[in-house]
């Protein structure tokens, strides 16, 4: 058994540094095989030298143009030699000890089960929401204007947020859910082949959404797994600063509102529910 690991990486070598090391250390008992593997996109000068001299055993893919996610994924795909591939950014710390290996077995032991999700921390230990149901055209508009301020909006958001299950009691056990947030999850390499990779046309946001669905529809369970916990220095980027206005002054709004219409137009605007 062997399990790649690939991080996701865009011009924060001190981050990766960090990122590398935690998994290093993670796995220096582990008893199976791993490798690793770096894509970089519009690689820096800084962030080769530190590979070549701090990480020479890693396999490094750099890209000289910002590519996107799923491109620097799918090239890692293609070089990954392991059955199971643990996919992160480079802003995820594996601090719990033989957190990748309670996971890995975990998805060895369910053959219906194609993504595995972590539990997400904030830096101050507080859950970071990674699991979501499917969005609609209405979970868009709630998010991105005063209408998810309103009653109506507030109960589409609590949906996409699953707060009815999230809110009644602490989620302890492995539950199905729609989709899993792209920062962290590992995926059997065999679900890939029927599967296919991630879709490329996506080259910001809703790539994860994507995945997700069609792991669901090709008969593969989506799981999030409180039981492993990983902390995420996440940064949004695209969060909503003034209703209407964000469009024109957020680039990173622009690109998520973009691929929400290549997301819906791809499924026709028809909707889906496979988790909780």
């Amino acid at each position: 058994m062997k399990l790649s690991i690939i991080v996701n990486h865009y011009r924060t070598p001190e981050i990766l540094r960090i990122c590398l090391r935690s998994i290093k250390e993670n796995l220096k008992n582990a008893d199976f095989s791993w490798e690793m593997i770096v894509t970089d996109g519009a690689t820096i000068e800084k962030t080769a030298e530190m590979m070549k001299e701090q990480f020479p055993e890693t396999i490094f893919i750099s890209f000289e143009k910002n590519v996107g996610f799923g491109k620097l994924v799918n090239a890692a795909i293609e070089k990954a030699k392991g059955e199971y591939l643990f996919i992160i950014n480079a802003d995820i710390l594996a601090e719990e000890e033989g957190v990748m290996k309670k996971i890995l077995d975990y998805v060895e032991k369910n053959n219906d089960v194609g993504m595995v999700g972590p539990k997400l921390l904030n830096v101050n230990d507080t859950v970071q929401q990674s699991c979501f149901r499917f969005y609609t055209p209405s979970t868009v508009l709630c998010r991105r204007t005063f209408l998810g301020k309103i009653s109506l909006g507030k109960k589409v958001l609590n949906n996409f947020l699953m707060k009815d299950i999230f809110t009644k009691q602490e989620i302890t056990s492995p539950i199905p859910v729609d989709w899993l947030m792209g920062s962290a999850f590992m995926i059997r390499k065999s679900a890939i082949e029927k599967v296919g990779g991630l879709d490329e046309r996506f080259f910001m946001y809703f790539e994860d959404v994507d995945w997700a669905r069609r792991f669901w529809e090709n008969g593969y369970k989506v799981i999030y797994f409180p039981a492993a916990k990983m902390y995420h220095y996440h940064f949004q980027s695209s969060k909503k600063k003034g209703g209407l206005l964000d469009l024109f002054y957020n680039k990173y709004t622009r690109i998520h509102l973009t691929s929400a219409w290549k997301y819906f137009k791809k499924y026709r605007f028809k909707n889906a529910k496979y988790g909780m």
